[in-house]
């Protein structure tokens, strides 16, 4: 068995190679990585440090700046794993969960995992009130509409089965971070079995290089409208 790891990588040269070794040393009990890096036109040099790779990886360069959804959809189009798993290329989620997020499907109990910030009893770094609470807004309000009883509709960690990726993909549309409604609605709509896990996190600072912001909010509440009525 092979999990795709599909890393959305923009301005992160001093995270990128943290990451991957991370990744590397990660147990995942004989299932095979095969890690995809997506290069979303860095300009900070990040794009240097990813062509000294050289074939190491799978690695594939944006001509020109799209955002993560559009990084993601590549990603999900060459990655070749009986499973994909989002990874952002810095060091706020832990690989080292990866075989935890893989176990309600390897148990052939669901068919996409969702890592929760918000439940279980895992490390988490104490940061911003009203980003926090703009999450939980956020997954309420998806919740509404989709049925579902997510805690954290906005986690970067989710794993999917081959054959969601197959039946979902050719219908994304979202290049940004309308990504996490979007996905969130199709697999709802698909009536995928879906499972959530408790993760840890370890957030950072806008100082630190943290790119979501209140902005991203707003237009997140609008994909949740559209993807769900429209779309």
């Amino acid at each position: 068995m092979k999990l795709s790891i599909i890393i959305p990588v923009y301005n992160e040269k001093n995270t990128i190679l943290s990451i991957l070794d991370k990744i590397e040393k990660a147990d995942l009990g004989g299932i095979e990585k095969a890690i995809v890096i997506i290069d979303d036109c860095s300009t900070d040099g990040t794009r240097d440090i990813l062509k000294s790779l050289g074939d190491k990886y799978k690695i594939f360069f944006q001509e020109k700046n799209q955002g993560k959804g559009a990084a993601l959809r590549k990603g999900f189009e060459i990655g070749n794993g009986d499973f994909f798993i989002i990874q952002d290329a810095d060091l706020e989620y832990n690989p080292e969960e990866y075989l935890k997020l893989l176990q309600p499907i390897l148990h052939g109990k669901a068919d996409v995992v969702y890592g929760s910030r918000f439940i279980g009893g895992e490390n988490h770094r104490v940061l911003y009130f009203w980003h926090s609470v703009g999450n939980k807004f956020l997954t309420l309000f998806s919740n509404m509409f989709t049925n579902l009883n997510l805690t954290d509709m906005e986690t970067c960690y989710k794993v999917f089965t081959r054959p969601v990726i197959e039946k979902i993909l050719p219908t994304l549309k979202s290049d940004r971070f309308g990504f996490e409604p979007e996905i969130t609605a199709k697999v709802a709509k698909n009536k995928f079995k879906i499972y959530e896990a408790g993760i840890s996190y370890a957030g950072r600072t806008y100082e630190e290089g943290k790119k979501i912001n209140w902005k991203d909010g707003f237009k997140a509440i609008t994909a949740i409208i559209y993807f769900w009525l429209f779309d």
